[in-house]
Protein backbone atom coordinates (compact mmCIF):
# COMPACT_ATOMS: atom_id res chain seq x y z
CA UNK A 1 0.00 0.00 0.00
CA UNK A 2 1.08 3.53 -0.81
CA UNK A 3 -0.38 6.65 0.73
CA UNK A 4 -0.18 10.00 -1.05
CA UNK A 5 -0.95 13.37 0.51
CA UNK A 6 -1.08 16.53 -1.58
CA UNK A 7 -0.65 20.06 -0.30
CA UNK A 8 0.03 23.55 -1.58
CA UNK A 9 -3.21 24.38 -3.32
CA UNK A 10 -5.01 27.66 -2.87
CA UNK A 11 -6.33 30.80 -4.48
CA UNK A 12 -4.04 32.78 -6.76
CA UNK A 13 -4.50 35.55 -9.30
CA UNK A 14 -3.95 34.92 -12.98
CA UNK A 15 -0.26 35.14 -13.81
CA UNK A 16 0.75 33.95 -10.38
CA UNK A 17 2.50 30.79 -9.24
CA UNK A 18 1.90 27.87 -6.90
CA UNK A 19 3.92 24.84 -5.95
CA UNK A 20 2.09 21.65 -5.12
CA UNK A 21 3.66 18.90 -3.06
CA UNK A 22 2.81 15.22 -2.82
CA UNK A 23 4.30 13.19 0.00
CA UNK A 24 4.43 9.42 -0.39
CA UNK A 25 4.53 6.86 2.41
CA UNK A 26 4.04 3.13 2.79
CA UNK A 27 5.45 0.57 0.35
CA UNK A 28 7.21 3.15 -1.77
CA UNK A 29 10.28 1.16 -2.62
CA UNK A 30 9.05 0.23 -6.07
CA UNK A 31 7.53 3.55 -7.08
CA UNK A 32 8.35 4.13 -10.72
CA UNK A 33 6.13 6.65 -12.39
CA UNK A 34 4.66 9.61 -10.57
CA UNK A 35 2.26 12.08 -12.08
CA UNK A 36 -0.09 14.96 -11.52
CA UNK A 37 -3.63 15.07 -12.84
CA UNK A 38 -6.41 17.60 -12.50
CA UNK A 39 -10.16 17.62 -12.71
CA UNK A 40 -12.26 20.71 -13.24
CA UNK A 41 -15.99 20.76 -12.42
CA UNK A 42 -17.98 18.92 -15.06
CA UNK A 43 -14.86 17.71 -16.85
CA UNK A 44 -12.91 14.47 -17.02
CA UNK A 45 -9.69 14.05 -15.11
CA UNK A 46 -6.68 14.90 -17.29
CA UNK A 47 -2.97 14.49 -16.80
CA UNK A 48 -0.80 17.56 -16.49
CA UNK A 49 2.64 16.09 -15.83
CA UNK A 50 4.34 12.71 -15.74
CA UNK A 51 7.75 11.88 -14.26
CA UNK A 52 9.09 8.47 -15.21
CA UNK A 53 11.62 6.43 -13.29
CA UNK A 54 14.40 7.64 -15.55
CA UNK A 55 13.36 11.21 -14.68
CA UNK A 56 12.03 11.89 -18.16
CA UNK A 57 8.95 14.10 -18.20
CA UNK A 58 5.86 14.55 -20.32
CA UNK A 59 3.47 17.49 -20.35
CA UNK A 60 0.37 18.22 -22.41
CA UNK A 61 0.50 21.31 -24.60
CA UNK A 62 -1.90 23.12 -22.27
CA UNK A 63 0.74 23.39 -19.51
CA UNK A 64 4.03 22.88 -21.37
CA UNK A 65 6.47 25.65 -20.53
CA UNK A 66 4.46 26.71 -17.48
CA UNK A 67 4.39 23.62 -15.24
CA UNK A 68 7.38 21.60 -14.02
CA UNK A 69 7.27 18.27 -12.24
CA UNK A 70 10.16 17.21 -10.05
CA UNK A 71 10.92 14.62 -7.40
CA UNK A 72 12.97 14.60 -4.23
CA UNK A 73 13.69 10.93 -3.57
CA UNK A 74 15.25 11.71 -0.19
CA UNK A 75 11.93 13.14 0.98
CA UNK A 76 9.69 10.78 -1.02
CA UNK A 77 8.01 13.86 -2.41
CA UNK A 78 7.01 14.95 -5.88
CA UNK A 79 6.37 18.58 -6.72
CA UNK A 80 4.45 20.48 -9.36
CA UNK A 81 5.69 24.02 -9.92
CA UNK A 82 2.97 25.99 -11.69
CA UNK A 83 3.83 29.37 -13.20
CA UNK A 84 1.86 31.88 -15.24
CA UNK A 85 -1.38 30.38 -14.00
CA UNK A 86 -4.57 30.92 -15.95
CA UNK A 87 -8.22 30.77 -14.86
CA UNK A 88 -8.59 27.59 -16.93
CA UNK A 89 -6.03 25.92 -14.64
CA UNK A 90 -8.66 25.97 -11.89
CA UNK A 91 -9.26 22.38 -10.77
CA UNK A 92 -8.65 19.82 -8.09
CA UNK A 93 -5.12 18.52 -8.58
CA UNK A 94 -4.34 14.89 -7.80
CA UNK A 95 -1.06 13.09 -7.32
CA UNK A 96 -0.67 9.59 -8.75
CA UNK A 97 1.97 6.94 -8.13
CA UNK A 98 2.41 3.69 -10.03
CA UNK A 99 3.84 0.82 -8.02
CA UNK A 100 4.14 -2.66 -9.56
CA UNK A 101 1.61 -1.65 -12.21
CA UNK A 102 -0.90 -0.53 -9.58
CA UNK A 103 -2.04 3.07 -9.42
CA UNK A 104 -2.46 4.99 -6.18
CA UNK A 105 -4.09 8.40 -5.85
CA UNK A 106 -4.03 11.18 -3.32
CA UNK A 107 -7.12 12.96 -2.07
CA UNK A 108 -6.53 16.06 -4.17
CA UNK A 109 -5.86 19.72 -3.51
CA UNK A 110 -7.91 22.62 -4.87
CA UNK A 111 -6.29 25.22 -7.09
CA UNK A 112 -8.35 28.28 -7.96
CA UNK A 113 -7.06 30.94 -10.34
CA UNK A 114 -8.96 34.21 -10.38
CA UNK A 115 -9.03 36.49 -13.42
Amino acid sequence: QVQLVESGGGLVQAGGSLRLSCGASGSIGNINTMAWYRQAPGKQREFVAVLAGDFSTIYPDSVKGRFTISRDTTKNTVYLQMNTLKPEDTAVYYCKAVVDSRAYWGQGTQVTVSS
